[in-house]
């Protein structure tokens, strides 16, 4: 069985609470308690976790329902909607400042307030997923920055327009350049390749492993130009990243120095 939707009303006229009180209860929510004014919503919000405030904006105490909005939303992400008998623009421009899930102006019909209800509770579970899908984002960027960081091989991650979102500490020592100069830069202003032979800049890697799906080596033999102009031998292999739509999100390219490979094959060569 479905547990019922507990609601918390706020509202100084007895008579208007009393009446919303049954309203809610025959539409099939739990109203446990009405009070009537802003330090008692506070406390009962504390104190029984609703899941909803039903919150009149015109309370005749020192706190209006505005500020007991504003200072529930200080330590709860509960969602409130707000009544009055009043809808003029001073009114409704403070009540958008603490941002309600509805604004209802009294009279309303019992279906007018069952679809405002059902609306808040759907787009605070969703929010709320949200969230817990951004947190757990957030965790698993955390462990892969800690891999890549790792890595023994130079590692720079793009999104699908070549803009720079990652690069790890050897692919800084490599390039020359510092994660907080390369984040959000062009691929080619920190991953300057060209080819040996040529000197000439070479394919695009974005570009081939957005085409290719995968390669390894760009030519028969590329250098990187460092940001002080220094010329390193360099292997390269780029991959997709892609979602779980099996859409191209970004690519990653791993490369790694090769003057010391270079070396013992021309040593080899020369025996």
């Amino acid at each position: 069985m479905t547990e019922k939707k507990q609601i918390l009303v706020v509202e100084d006229e007895i008579v208007t609470a009393m009446d919303i009180q049954r309203r809610l209860k025959n539409l099939g929510y739990d109203v446990p308690v009405v009070v009537s004014s802003g330090e008692k919503a506070i406390e009962k919000v504390k104190e029984n976790h609703p899941d909803l405030v039903l919150m009149d904006i015109n309370l005749n105490r020192e706190m209006d329902g505005i500020e007991t909005a504003s200072k529930i939303h200080s330590f709860s992400d509960i969602p409130v909607i707000y009544l009055t008998a009043y809808s003029d623009d001073t009114t409704l421009q403070r009540a958008k400042i603490s941002e309600p899930y509805a604004y209802l102006v009294k009279p309303f019909k019992d279906r007018e307030l069952q679809i405002n209800l059902e609306i808040a509770f759907y787009r605070n579970t969703m929010e709320k997923k949200l969230k817990e899908s951004y947190e757990k984002l957030r965790e698993s960027k955390k462990w892969l920055e800690a891999a890549v960081d790792n890595i023994a091989d130079a590692v720079i991650a793009t999104d699908q327009n070549g803009i720079i979102k990652l690069i790890n500490p050897i692919a800084q020592a490599l390039t020359g350049w510092n994660k907080e100069d390369s984040l959000d830069k062009t691929l080619p202003l920190v991953f300057n390749i060209a080819c040996e032979d040529t000197g000439k800049n070479v394919d695009d890697p974005v570009n081939k492993v957005i085409r290719e799906g995968m390669f390894y080596g760009l030519a028969d033999q590329t250098f990187l130009i460092t940001k002080n102009g220094t010329r390193i031998p360099v292997d390269i292999i780029g991959t997709q990243i892609k979602d779980d739509m099996d859409r191209i999100i970004g690519v990653v390219l791993i490369f790694y120095d090769i003057v010391e490979r270079n070396r013992i094959y021309e040593a080899r060569k020369s025996h």
